[in-house]
């Protein structure tokens, strides 16, 4: 009888462990996409949205959103031309990676914008719903 209950114990320790396991794999998983990801996983584009692709030109003619345009980040005109954008617009902002994309939510945050990062041009595209134009 001692044994059955021992076994009992054992088996229901088990399941414990096994479900505190799940459960801390779940939760690692959550907080690790959260950090891997720039982009929200879904973007609403609005009538006062305007998407800004802040790459080159030359990489903006090789394809960009449709609708986006062009405010190169790595122009010396980039904090000219983001102050005067309009300031009652919404604006979500890519680039190739999500790094130009991030340090231009900086800049225009700075400026009073609303503005949201959807990173790179392929997390953008599917956060946002908007084709690639080549």
């Amino acid at each position: 009888m001692a044994r059955r209950n021992l076994r009992a114990v054992a088996l229901g320790a088990r399941r414990s462990l096994r479900a505190v396991a799940l459960g801390a794999a779940l939760a690692l998983s959550v907080a690790m996409s959260g950090c891997a990801a720039t982009a929200s996983p879904s973007v609403a584009i609005g009538e006062d949205t305007v998407v800004v692709d802040v790459r080159t030109p030359a990489e903006y003619a090789e394809g960009h959103l449709d609708g986006a345009i062009n405010i190169d980040l790595q122009s010396p005109e980039f904090d000219t031309t983001i102050s005067e954008l309009d300031p009652e617009d919404e604006y979500v902002v890519y680039c190739q990676s999500g790094n130009r994309s991030a340090q231009a939510v900086a800049a225009m945050e700075a400026a009073g914008l609303e503005v949201q990062d959807a990173g790179g041009i392929s997390e953008a595209a599917e956060a946002t719903g908007l084709p690639v134009i080549r």
